[in-house]
């Protein structure tokens, strides 16, 4: 089959039909083959769903848009990733008042370093809408960076979660494009 077909790729995209011209392959062993290629395919997409790769916002906010848009105060959450930026968990670390986070790095870092992480990314919503990092954001999230250097956990970005409008066509605003990461 592999001669005939030459990649795993070919094969798996072949028909009933096409497997039983091949001569020693009857019926059953095609639909066998089929429903092989089937599963494969159906534990890529669960391993992928379970620990996606989030090595940017876009990404990150796909991940947690839905959950973070029916919320009503900020509600910080930390992405707790491997080295190679695959998702362990995500955890949630503390919920403020409609505009207000209080969060201390020993909160953060405490499921980082129990789950094993290379790096975190920290996610916070706006319950206004409006994803403008504020100078509280942009303080927390530099605190939290050198907290993280120090534990030799890297924070890779801060992403706020708000709403679109027709002004503002994203739906979030990442500190690390936004120039507030510094080495």
């Amino acid at each position: 089959l592999i001669q005939k077909y030459g990649t795993l790729q070919a094969l798996a995209r072949a028909s009933v039909d096409d497997l039983r011209s091949v001569k020693g392959i009857g019926r059953d062993k095609a639909v066998t083959l089929m429903a092989a290629f089937a599963l494969a395919r159906k534990m890529a997409e669960d391993l992928q769903r379970e620990s996606p790769v989030l090595d940017n916002p876009e990404a990150i906010v796909q991940l947690l848009r839905e959950q973070n848009l029916v919320k009503n105060v900020e509600t910080l959450q930390v992405l707790l990733l491997n080295t190679r930026r695959r998702l362990i968990r995500v955890e949630p670390v503390t919920d403020g008042t409609i505009d207000t986070l209080l969060v201390h790095p020993r909160e953060v870092f405490k499921a980082a370093i129990a789950a094993n992480a290379a790096a975190v990314v920290l996610a916070h919503n706006h319950p206004s809408g409006d994803p403008t990092p504020s100078e509280a954001d942009i303080k927390v999230t530099r605190d939290l960076i050198r907290a993280g250097q120090l534990l030799k956990i890297e924070v890779l970005d801060h992403v706020i979660i708000g709403r679109a409008t027709p002004e503002r066509p994203k739906d979030y605003a990442s500190l690390r494009e936004l120039g507030y990461f510094y080495s």
